[in-house]
């Protein structure tokens, strides 16, 4: 109690400047102002947020889905933030399970929904690396410091359903109002807490259709060196958000433009640099993104595949130009690219098989006689690597004549079919070598 009310009396500049824009009190935004009703919620997180309150404790809908619902973008996820700490949490609700280290939360489920709950993070020194990013944090707090430790304003938004009542303590609705992304508080420390941001305010911003305050992007060029030191896996759930967001496209320049692709797909940025990468990755994230507006289903392994393949390409050539045997040295160069990629995002073994196994039917689309196109028709994985040999003919990489006869080989009748082979060559004959008489055979004649 000592240390937190010491930390409050000798606050860092920086830590006023966070809290600044909350000093004068949170701002209520009724309906009519922000157009969220009650009934726009998962009926899982209100019940959770109507449980919660009438145990006694506070308990808002919070951060993304506020932002996306005044937005007029339906949210994917509903989480809530409490005053109830994790184990008062689980007393309350009979399906809830406790997950994390870093922070505590509880996922409570509804049949096949799942509300994550916060309890409000403190005002506190976090435990952190040399490089600032935080290790450890789980103190909890006010409601307050809570919205003062989120990352930009338009995050910092706390929704009541009982009272349809939007509680903004950083002027978020305003921000988002007036297209702009904000960061609350010192934008270098807070990245340096968290690296990902940089690539969050990236995704926030494509998104919404926001402009980064220059406060928040002037320093992500100098410091995207600090995403080395961000664990694999939670570099990859973050791109991966960012490359399914339906804004793929945007995405990509900008993290271009600030210089954040160097490193984060190890080769990216040379891939950007070749025409013909370049058309193949833009075509690829461009469909990507028309099937996420149109609400269809998208694979991570097809996304990825199509980001490394020109990679695979270049090391493939290299291989046989050395003598390599072309299937083995398919195999070797596939391996090489993904594990040069483990370094920095870790690619989940499912997802690594899907893009081994489009990878490998690519050169099988060449083979066009006999038994061989049927054999490929039935294969789980042909109409993703079918999908991808579209994209490969859409780019210029190969024949766009050859796509079109897959197109028609694979809706064609079995007659259509057997007349659309082209003619097997048949296998030449091995000559074999002429055996030299023996010394005894010659003197017997």
């Amino acid at each position: 109690m000592i240390r937190k009310l010491l930390r409050r009396i000798f606050r860092r500049p920086e830590d006023n400047a966070r809290t600044q824009a909350a000093s004068s009190g949170p701002v209520h935004i009724p309906r009519a102002q922000h157009g969220i009703a009650r009934e726009q919620l998962l009926p899982a997180a209100r019940k959770v947020c109507d449980s919660l309150q009438a145990e006694g404790y506070q308990a808002y809908v919070v951060g993304g889905a506020v932002r996306d619902l005044i937005a007029g973008i339906e949210p994917k996820d509903f989480d809530v933030a409490t005053s109830a700490t994790p184990e008062q949490v689980t007393a309350v609700f009979r399906r809830a399970r406790m997950i994390g280290r870093r922070f505590k939360i509880v996922h409570v489920m509804f049949g096949r929904d799942v509300i994550e709950v916060t309890t409000f993070r403190g005002d506190s020194e976090a435990v952190t690396d040399e490089h600032g990013r935080i290790l450890h944090d789980n103190v909890f707090g006010t409601m307050e410091e809570d919205a003062a430790r989120r990352d930009f304003t338009v995050n910092a938004l706390y929704y009541d359903p009982a009272t349809e009542t939007v509680v903004d303590f950083h002027h978020g609705v305003a921000d988002l109002k007036q297209k702009t992304l904000r960061m609350i508080g010192d934008a270098p420390r807070r990245y340096r807490e968290d690296p990902v941001r940089m690539l969050r305010a990236v995704r926030l911003a494509a998104k919404l259709g926001l402009v980064i305050d220059p406060d928040a992007r002037e320093p992500i060029r100098s410091m995207a060196s600090l995403l080395e030191n961000v664990p694999p896996a939670r570099l990859f759930d973050e791109m991966l958000k960012l490359l399914t967001s339906g804004h793929a496209v945007r995405c990509v320049r900008q993290l271009r433009e600030d210089g954040l692709h160097h490193g984060l797909l190890p080769l990216l940025d040379v891939i950007l640099e070749q025409p013909m990468g370049e058309r193949f990755v833009m075509l690829s994230l461009e469909r990507t993104d028309e099937r996420v507006r149109e609400g269809k289903s998208i694979s991570p392994g097809f996304l990825f595949a199509t980001l490394l393949w020109h990679e695979v390409l270049a090391d493939w050539e290299k291989r046989k130009q050395a003598g390599e045997p072309s299937i083995p040295a398919m195999f070797e160069a596939m391996s090489a690219v993904l594990d040069q990629q483990a370094e920095k995002l870790a690619i989940t073994r499912r997802i690594a098989t899907d893009i081994k196994d489009i990878w490998l039917l690519q050169p099988r689309f060449e083979q066009r006689a006999g038994k061989r196109p049927y054999r490929l028709l039935e294969l789980p994985r042909f109409r993703a690597a079918y999908d991808f040999l579209l994209l490969r003919a859409g780019s210029g990489e190969v024949e766009q004549e050859l796509a079109d006869w897959w197109t028609d080989f694979a809706a064609a009748d079995g007659p259509t079919r057997e007349s659309m082979l082209r003619p097997e060559e048949a296998p030449k004959k091995r000559r074999r070598p002429r055996r030299k008489p023996t010394a005894g055979a010659a003197a017997a004649e």
